[in-house]
């Protein structure tokens, strides 16, 4: 969970927050001991305001602030009696309890935590109109671009910035699982469904196409539930009516045919399918799901970005002594497929880290390939103007990414904005070239104008400052 909601009380008030410790544990003063009651609740009331992840509007916002005011009142009432010791003890827990309301609030109005509600009702918004009002309407065909906006939310929500705050990554993973469950039943209807079997076929099939229809009906319902746009349902009841089906389907007598004993193994796969998105309710207290940190798929992908940096850093040194004997590439291509088959669990922040590492790997091989191709050119004396010019920008670029490769910065630094320049004025330079119906030169050119975007769009994702 939280670090230490006693490290974040330090960083509010500079000292150490210690429990009660720095008082007289000994001391039979009635109002030193209702002290230490106080700081031992503060400890248990820290934890959780660390760990909140919800909205000022939300009951366990209002439960917290109505426990911690009621605390803070406690502490006003303690009497002093004049003592420096009574008076110094108050004092610092009128701060705590002080410091948690802050941090309360901090929590649940970061703009971080406010754009990941803003994006969570964009997709309640989009749902709404593509899912749960067709359904009222009787229509149940799901457009291709609905899916597309539900994918772009997705990955909008996992450029959110967290700042490594419990609270807000929290928000972000619930916000996340909820997304990508409705996502993949979403895209589950816009498959080919499982078709139902004629009636005629055998006495079980009118039963389980009765079950179908119902199916139907709970996808839709559960979509609505994972979006908060079902005020009456829970996802309590929803599960029993799905298990009800499980349980019908299962006191059917199928045996001896093979075709409606597989039509319904489908129909309970579906269901099975619809049950597993139940359980996202305690999913967001796990700290392993939501601290990718501590996520196996993320410590193989930083293993390997590791590696990466060692061969960049062998493969940088020798390029800039002029001789690049050092080639990695098979090292390289094997890292390449190691990251493929790292498992992402779904997981779109998962997915997002790995097609990162994916593109410093090809960074690197873009790199060397390029070199490689410099370092192999004849030029013959008839070569074609235009083209000589398409390779003197690919000599210039080759430097260029190497200096990108290298770079370590944030997008405000000079270094990054040259960068930036230098790169924006080789493609000028390369859409000033007059190929002259010249077919070499403009694949050559075409060629050209990938290389040098991927380096910029390289060099922007290295300081877009993401995280998982």
């Amino acid at each position: 969970m939280c670090a230490s909601v006693f490290g974040v009380l330090k960083s509010l008030f500079g000292k150490p927050f210690d429990g009660g410790k720095r008082m007289d544990p000994n001391s039979q003063h009635p109002s030193m001991a209702r002290l230490l009651e106080v700081q031992s609740q503060v400890s248990s009331l820290g934890q959780q305001v660390c760990a909140f992840s919800g909205l000022q509007s939300d009951r366990e916002y209002r439960r917290l602030e109505r426990e911690l005011n009621h605390l803070q009142v406690e502490v006003d009432q303690v009497e002093t009696e004049g003592r420096a010791q009574l008076q110094q003890a108050r004092k610092r827990a009128a701060q705590e309890v002080e410091g948690l309301l802050r941090l309360l609030e901090e929590n649940a109005t970061h703009p971080s935590r406010l754009a990941i509600e803003e994006l969570s009702r964009e997709a309640q918004r989009l749902v709404e109109e593509g899912v749960v009002a067709p359904q009222r309407a009787g229509a149940a065909e799901i457009s291709n671009e609905l899916v597309d906006g539900l994918q772009e939310l997705v990955l909008r929500l996992t450029q959110v910035k967290t700042g490594g705050r419990v609270s807000l990554r929290k928000a972000r993973y619930r916000a996340l699982t909820r997304l990508c469950a409705v996502l993949e039943v979403v895209e589950g209807r816009t498959q080919q469904q499982t078709l139902p079997l004629s009636e005629d076929t055998h006495a079980a099939v009118q039963r389980i196409n009765q079950v179908m229809v119902q199916v139907s009906g709970a996808r839709s319902q559960l979509v609505a539930l994972l979006m908060g746009l079902s005020g009456r349902d829970s996802c309590a009841h929803l599960s029993r009516v799905l298990t009800e089906m499980l349980v019908d389907l299962d006191a059917l007598d199928v045996s001896g045919n093979t075709a409606v004993r597989n039509y319904r193994k489908q129909v309970v796969e579906e269901i099975n399918g619809l049950l597993k998105h139940l359980d996202l309710e305690g999913e967001g207290d796990d700290t392993r799901r939501y601290d990718l940190a501590q996520n196996d798929s993320i410590r193989e992908i930083e293993a390997v970005r590791s590696r990466v940096f060692q061969l960049q850093a062998d493969v940088l040194r020798q390029s800039q002594s002029g001789e690049l004997v050092f080639r990695p590439k098979a090292e390289l291509q094997g890292l390449l497929t190691h990251l493929d088959e790292v498992d992402t669990a779904r997981n779109p922040c998962i997915r997002e880290a790995r097609r990162r590492a994916v593109l410093e790997v090809q960074a690197i091989i873009t790199f060397l390939d390029l070199r490689e191709a410099l370092a192999r050119r004849l030029p013959s004396p008839e070569e074609h103007p235009s083209h000589r010019a398409v390779w003197q920008v690919l000599t210039s670029l080759s430097d260029l990414q190497a200096q990108v490769l290298g770079f370590d910065g944030k997008r405000a630094d000079k270094s990054y904005m040259v960068l930036e320049e230098l790169l924006t004025k080789q493609l000028l330079t390369l859409d000033a070239v007059d190929t002259q119906g010249d077919e070499s030169t403009k694949v050559a050119r075409k060629q050209a104008v990938k290389i040098a975007q991927n380096i910029l769009s390289y060099l922007d994702m290295k300081t877009d400052e993401w995280e998982y």
